[in-house]
């Protein structure tokens, strides 16, 4: 009943043209396995934005910038994409044994400011910023923005050559293997913002299947001096991470802060 009343509060804000807070909507991608075996292992990821994790019902994820790397850390392939209306989906062929990652890493500038009595936005790069947004403009306010998307698949035994971090944007270094997580065990996580540790980050962990439940389920968790953190998992199944951070390192002296974030999809298999 409780679930029921969420979604009539949702249709009735739309429908009365209020908006809703973007934090209500979740960006994913959802394997459909992690660890696999056997001579010819694919899967396929689906990818999308919703309220409800790994339900498709807002809109697709649009897969742009959406890279795979195989277990040497060469670039490999994401096949047979395609976007619909409410889900994107690839597949990945795990042609090498060893432990791939799936990556959409991006960012740009959002600024806002007047013009003769009305309000402006721009979203964009950082190299187009000069040239589109005034050098004059009145009430100037500008964030930068930096996103990142992973998750994990393992063919056979795990490795750990695309677990290391790039140093740009905020990261996740797992001391566990991503691809070895199992209900009832504790798993650990470092946390990294440019290459540095991420000490006293905010971390959300959910359990999928937030649909057919009334409690989220959320747990949420803090880094030590170091960036790590400990989960515990209570059960099998697909869980979703995501962990956002503000700072001041820009890439442009006019933005006045950064916003990071980080999300990944794990699997925890049952013991």
């Amino acid at each position: 009943m409780k679930s029921l009343l969420a979604r009539t509060t949702v249709a009735l804000a739309l429908a009365a043209g209020l908006t809703l807070p973007a934090a209500a909507h979740r960006t994913w991608m959802l394997p459909s396995a992690t660890v696999l075996s056997g001579q010819d292992p694919w899967i396929t990821v689906d990818a999308a934005v919703s309220n409800d994790l790994f339900y498709f019902e807002h809109v697709p994820l649009r897969l742009d910038g959406l890279q795979v790397f195989t277990p040497t850390g060469a670039e490999g392939k994401a096949e047979n994409q395609a976007t619909g209306k409410y889900r994107s989906t690839f597949d990945v062929h795990l042609d090498q044994p060893g432990t791939y990652k799936i990556a959409m890493a991006g960012g740009g500038i959002m600024a806002f400011w007047e013009e003769n009595g009305q309000r402006k936005r721009w979203r964009g790069t950082a190299e187009n910023f000069a040239k589109e947004v005034p050098a004059n403009a009145e009430k100037l306010q500008v964030t930068e923005n930096s996103r990142r998307m992973e998750i994990f698949a393992t063919a056979g035994k795990p490795t750990d050559t695309v677990l290391k971090p790039t140093g740009k944007g905020l990261e996740l270094v797992p001391v566990t293997h991503p691809n070895d997580l199992f209900a009832g065990e504790a798993a650990t996580f470092q946390f990294v913002l440019d290459g540095k540790p991420a000490a006293n980050l905010d971390v959300s962990v959910i359990p999928g299947g937030i649909r057919y439940r009334n409690d989220l389920g959320e747990m949420k968790l803090k880094t030590d001096k170091d960036g790590k953190l400990s989960v515990t998992w209570p059960q099998p199944g697909m869980y979703w991470m995501e962990a956002e951070v503000e700072d001041t390192n820009t890439s442009i002296k006019q933005a006045a802060k950064r916003r990071a974030s980080y999300n990944t999809t794990l699997e925890v298999l049952a013991q």
